[in-house]
């Protein structure tokens, strides 16, 4: 079993569902397993595009799935909450993001591990480190804790919810 962190992002619909409903189909991958969640953000969006405000959050699940697989997955989640891909930054239903896996390192036409800008988003470190603050970015070697201390400050609300 491999140790996988995925961001989850939504800032269209109900917001809350989406989150809710993206983590039950997480936890019911075949050979995966919800191992931890983290707390749930509201951010303000960044970028060119006006929208409303995301709901963040991140999952730690265990995995025998390879990582392409997985992201496949997460991509057929995303498709079924509506997702439609138009352009960067825009408003989205759902965002999944494949954020570590185990310690690999991966570069591909399809896929980057880690994720290539997750030291630079506090409004997925914050969650992330809400779940696992020691784990070692394996490209920077640094814990998420640390990254988390350097990233540029936003306003954040932690949201009230089970989910």
């Amino acid at each position: 079993m491999s140790d996988v962190y995925i961001a989850l992002g939504s800032n269209l619909g109900d917001r809350v569902s989406h989150l809710r409903e993206a983590a039950d189909q997480l936890g019911a991958l075949p050979r995966t397993e919800i191992a931890a969640r983290s707390a749930v953000y509201e951010t303000e969006p960044i970028g060119p595009v006006e929208q409303g405000p995301f709901l963040n959050a991140a999952v730690k699940l265990t995995s025998e799935l390879e990582p392409l697989a997985l992201l496949h997955h997460l991509q057929v989640i995303e498709r079924e909450a509506g997702r439609l891909r138009e352009g960067r930054w825009g408003p989205r239903t759902l965002d999944l993001d494949l954020l570590l896996y185990d310690d690999r390192i991966v570069s591909t036409n399809e896929l980057i591990l880690p994720h290539p800008r997750l030291h630079e988003r506090r409004f997925v470190l914050q969650p992330l480190c809400d779940i696992a603050p020691n784990v070692i970015h394996p490209s920077l070697d640094e814990p998420m804790c640390t990254l988390l201390d350097r990233s540029p400050p936003m306003k954040m609300q932690v949201e009230e919810m089970q989910w």
